[in-house]
Parts: structure tokens; C-alpha cells; sequence
């Protein structure tokens, strides 16, 4: 048995040894000479390994644990292009790091421990492309952190612990185009911070604690196409002038909670191509919302509470491809909301409880062309077609179902109240039809009351008119408008409102019909006795005046009060004219 094993410990001995390497490839990674990429991702390593090729181009060191970076680690590879050391526990990045890497194009440092980044970290990287610091610990970013990397294109964020961005934090990225944050604590933008990124064409915000977008926030990026802003809990509105200054052809607005469309906002966006207001708790969309946006193509509002889109909600944008309504509680979607039809292609409407009838006609009778995206909408009502597509339905099924029956209002007895002022007036409504009929209200003011309006006057359910504190002014005529896809029908009403007697007034009344009352104060007998009354007054001013000359010309005493004057002709030559004077004349005058 000991000579077996000394015959096998011999014969180990006399086996050559291990070749190293190809190309002195580190023992831990994989190298590929053909595109010089060296590959060491999980090999537990805490430091760069030594003996990288020097004409590396692409290295992955990703998933290790390596804790630092100094001048130094990487000076031996300056052909290196791309450099990934994502997921390890990197916490320091001395400056001059990266120092020798000029030909450097992408740096991936996402997932490490990084708190600050010191200036110079980025020196002498003009070459760099991409740099993503996602996922790191990141609190602050202080001035001039990025001013060496004037070819950077694309920048991430995401996923710090980021509280505060310095105004010049982004100052020397001239030529980025793509700036990502999000998941940070950041409760504000900075404009001025923002506005050194005048190349930015692509910014995405998403997941933030920002409560308000203000007016200056994006002023300063006249080349930013694309916004979007994404998981903002705390966003309620969109303000009117927040979107100034900005050319933008795509925007998007998701998953926050403003509860309206941001009609203001979008009425300079006249190129605008795609708008998605998806995932927000909007529950009408109002009559010309996106009158303005002459060159939307693509319009998404899925997901949100949608119950209305009112008659001509879609005016004006007559190049509408793609409209998606999905996931809402929409029971109908008219023609008329449409500026055209013609031009859609692809339409959303599933995952809404629709009422097949009259008003989805236009959408059955092109069903065979229109675009579901492969999700075809169904009816929900009536029950005898309910859980059916659109697209499979018999063509008989369109004349029994698809049908408008005109609003007819049932009773049509003449309704005249006469109420006392400060009474509670109701005027009845009740109308039917095929889709039931919406029911408003005409004023004598010529007003619209609906169902939504706020004030004294509203429309109760069932289209009973309700008159809150009935004053004298709202004597008069008011007119009942049924209507549905099939037409309308109307009805008229009167009320009297009788004015409070002044005994039943409050004294803050009485002195209200006071003022009035001496505001307006002219009657016939009031003119008259005004005009009598000044006229008297002027004659007897003019009269005393005379009164006055006269004892004060008394009281001058005796003086002449005539005298003659004696005047001649003018001479003029010739006979006939000294044939025609007769001498001089005289006359008296008398002085008064």
C-alpha cells in the first residue's frame, strides 16, 4: 500500500504545470480577446484585480464587494471605454479616480453606498456619454459636480436619498439630453438649477414628494421634448404658466392626484403629439379641453375615474390616431365629443361598463376597421347582449339595441308657484327615453342649470328644479330641456316671488331698502317739483341783482346823461361826389 502511494505522489510531481492565462486574463474573470471585454461580475472581489489586459475596452466588474476607488486602480487601462461597477459597496470615489481613462464613454456606479461626490471625481472624462448614480445613498449634489463632462448625453439619478440640488450643480452639461430622478426627497425643483441643461431634450421625474409645479421651474429649457412626471402623491394641480416657455411634443402625467384636466396648462402646447393624463383621479372631461392641440396623435386616459366626456370634449384635435379610455367607469362615448372620427385608428374603451344603444352605433358600424389593440370593448347593459364584444355582434342585433328613442317629458300640466320671498321652490321634470335623458334648466337670465351647478338654483336626481331662498329677482320663465343622442324635449315653468312685507324685515334689511330706495329716488312729480323749485330760485337770484344796480346807480347823483356829436363826411375827389355831401350832420345821444 505505501508503494501505490509512492508511485502516485511520484506521478504528480512529474505532471506539468497549469498553463497561465491567455493573454494574462485574470484567474478570477473571463476575458473575450476578440471585443478585449474582460468579465468579472460575483467573484467577491474587494479591489480591482491586477493584471487587466491594457488594451481592455469593456469592463464588468458588477456584484462584488469592492469598497473604494484611488487614483491609481484603473490607470493601467487607457484604451477603457466602458466601465460597470454596479452593485458593490462603493462608499468613497477619490478624486482623479478616473483620471486616466480618456477615451472613457459609460460609467456605471448604480447600486453602490455613494453619500457626497467630491469635485474632481469626473476630471479629464470628456469623452463620457453615460453616467448612472442610481441607487446610491446620495443627499446632496453640490456645485459645479459635473462641470468636467461637457460631452455628457445621459444622466441617472434615481433611487437617492437626494434632499437638495445646488443652483449649479448641473453647470458645464452642455450637451445632456436625458436627466432621470426619481425616488428621492426632494420636495422642490430648482429653475435655476435646472436652466444650465439647455440641450435637455428628455427629462423624467417620477416619484417625488412635490406637492406643486411652479411657474419657473421649466423657463429655462427651451429644447425639453419630452416631461415626464410620474407618482407625485402630492400633486393636486397642474398651474396655468407651470408648462411656460416649453415646445414640448410628448407629456406625461401620470399616477398623481389632480382630480381635472389641465386645460390651462396644455393651451400653448401646440405641438404637443402624445398626452397621457393616465392614472389620475379625473372624473370629467370638459367641452374643448384640448382645444388647442391641433397636432395630437396619440391621447391616453386609462385608469382614472372617468364617468363624463362631455359633447365636443375632443374639439380641435383633427389628428387624433389613438385615443385610449380604458379602465374607467364610462357607460357611453358619443360621436358628437369627437372633432372627427375619420382619423382615428386605434380605440381603448375597454374595461368600461358600457351601455350598448344608440349612442355607440358609430362605433359598431366600424368595428370592422377601427383598432382595438387586441382588447376588445363589451356591453354591460342591456342584459340580453351583456359580456358581448363589439366587434362579434349580428348586424340584426343593431336594429333592435342600437336604436334612439326621443325624450318625451310626461307631465305637461302648466306649473306657476307663487312664493314668498326666502321660500324653498321646486319645479318637477321627469322625463323618458332611449338612452334616458339628461334634464337642465333654463333661468329667466337665460342660465343654464344642471345637475353640477353650485349656487341657489340646482337640479335635483329625477330633473326636479330646486330654488333655494327665492328672491323677487328670480321672477319669470324658466324652461325644462330634456335630451339624449335622439333629440330633446322642453317644458316651461313660472314663478312669482312676492317681496317680504317691511314689518317681517330685519333692520339690516330695512336700511338695505333704504339705500336703494335713495338711490333710486326720480319719479314724475319729483322732477317737476325739482325743476319749479330751481327755476323760482334762479328768477329770484336775477331779480335781486337788478335790486341791486338800481339803488346802487341812485345812489351816484346828478350827472349829465346826453351830449351831441357832429360828424362830416370823408372827402372824395371829383364833382359828383362833392355834389352828394350836404355839409355836416349832428345828432343827440342819450346815456342810460
Amino acid at each position: 500500500m505505501t508503494c501505490w502511494l509512492c508511485v502516485l505522489s511520484l506521478q504528480f510531481l512529474l505532471l506539468p504545470a497549469a498553463p497561465p492565462p491567455a493573454g494574462g486574463c485574470p484567474a478570477r474573470c473571463e476575458c473575450t480577446a476578440q471585443m478585449r471585454a474582460v468579465a468579472c461580475p460575483r467573484r467577491r472581489l474587494t479591489a480591482v484585480p491586477d493584471g487587466i489586459p491594457a488594451e481592455t475596452r469593456l469592463l464588468e466588474l458588477s456584484r462584488n464587494r469592492i469598497r473604494c476607488l484611488n487614483p491609481g486602480d484603473l490607470a493601467a487601462l487607457p484604451l477603457l471605454e466602458e466601465l460597470d461597477l454596479s452593485e458593490n459597496v462603493i462608499a468613497h470615489v477619490e478624486p482623479g479616480a478616473f483620471a486616466n481613462l480618456p477615451r472613457l464613454r459609460e460609467l456605471r456606479l448604480r447600486g453602490n453606498l455613494l453619500k457626497l461626490i467630491p469635485p474632481g471625481v469626473f476630471t479629464h472624462l470628456d469623452n463620457l456619454t453615460l453616467l448612472d448614480l442610481s441607487e446610491n445613498k446620495l443627499v446632496i449634489l453640490l456645485d459645479y459636480t459635473f462641470q468636467d463632462l461637457r460631452s455628457l448625453r445621459r444622466l441617472e439619478m434615481g433611487d437617492n436619498d437626494l434632499v437638495f440640488i445646488s443652483r449649479r450643480a448641473f453647470a458645464g452639461l452642455l450637451a445632456l439630453e436625458e436627466l432621470t430622478l426619481e425616488r428621492c426627497n426632494l420636495t422642490a425643483l430648482s429653475g435655476e438649477s435646472l436652466g444650465h441643461l439647455r440641450g435637455l431634450g428628455a427629462l423624467r421625474l417620477r416619484h417625488l414628494a412635490i406637492a406643486a409645479l411652479e411657474d419657473q421651474n421649466f423657463q429655462r429649457l427651451p429644447g425639453l421634448l419630452h416631461l415626464e412626471i410620474d407618482n407625485w402623491p402630492l400633486l393636486e394641480e397642474v398651474a396655468a404658466g407651470s408648462l411656460r416657455g416649453l415646445n414640448l411634443t410628448s407629456l406625461s402625467v401620470t399616477h398623481t392626484n389632480i382630480t381635472a384636466v389641465p386645460a390651462a396648462a396644455l393651451r400653448h402646447q401646440a405641438h404637443l403629439t402624445c398626452l397621457n393624463l393616465s392614472h389620475n383621479p379625473i372624473s370629467t372631461v370638459p367641452r374643448g379641453s384640448f382645444r388647442d392641440l391641433v397636432r395630437l396623435r396619440e391621447l391616453h386616459l386609462a385608469g382614472a375615474l372617468l364617468a363624463v366626456v362631455e359633447p365636443q370634449a375632443f374639439l380641435g384635435l383633427r389628428q387624433i390616431r389613438l385615443l385610449n379610455l380604458s379602465n374607467n367607469l364610462l357607460s357611453t362615448l358619443e360621436e358628437s365629443t369627437f372633432h372627427s372620427v375619420n382619423t382615428l385608428e386605434t380605440l381603448r374603451v375597454d374595461g368600461n361598463p358600457l351601455a350598448c344603444d344608440c349612442r355607440l352605433l358609430w362605433i359598431v358600424q366600424r368595428r370592422k376597421t377601427l383598432n382595438f389593440d387586441g382588447r376588445l370593448p363589451a356591453c354591460a347593459t342591456p342584459a340580453e347582449v351583456r359580456g358581448d364584444a363589439l366587434r362579434n355582434l349580428p348586424d340584426s342585433v343593431l336594429f333592435e339595441y342600437f336604436v334612439c328613442r326621443k325624450p318625451k317629458i310626461r307631465e305637461r300640466r302648466l306649473q306657476h308657484v307663487t312664493a314668498a320671498a326666502g321660500d324653498d321652490v321646486r319645479f318637477q321634470c321627469r322625463a323618458e327615453g332611449e338612452p334616458a335623458p339628461t334634464v337642465a334648466w333654463v333661468t329667466p337670465r337665460h342660465r343654464a342649470v344642471t345637475a353640477a351647478s353650485a349656487g341657489r338654483a340646482r337640479v335635483l336626481p329625477g330633473g326636479t328644479l330646486q330654488i333655494r331662498d327665492a328672491r323677487p329677482g328670480d321672477s319669470g320663465t324658466y324652461t325644462c330641456v330634456a335630451s339624449n343622442a335622439g333629440g330633446n324635449d322642453t317644458y316651461f315653468a313660472t314663478l312669482s316671488v312676492q317681496p317680504e312685507p317691511a314689518a317681517n324685515r330685519t333692520p339690516g334689511e330695512g336700511r338695505n331698502d333704504t339705500q336703494a330706495a335713495a338711490r333710486f329716488p326720480l319719479d314724475l312729480t319729483t322732477i317737476l317739483v325739482s325743476t319749479a323749485m330751481g327755476c323760482i330760485t334762479f328768477l329770484g337770484v336775477v331779480l335781486f341783482c337788478f335790486l341791486l344796480l338800481f339803488v346802487w346807480s341812485r345812489g351816484r347823483g346828478q350827472h349829465k346823461n346826453n351830449f351831441s356829436v357832429e360828424y362830416s363826411f370823408r372827402k372824395v375827389d371829383g364833382p359828383a361826389a362833392a355834389a352828394g355831401q350836404g355839409g355836416a350832420r349832428k345828432f343827440n345821444m342819450k346815456m342810460i
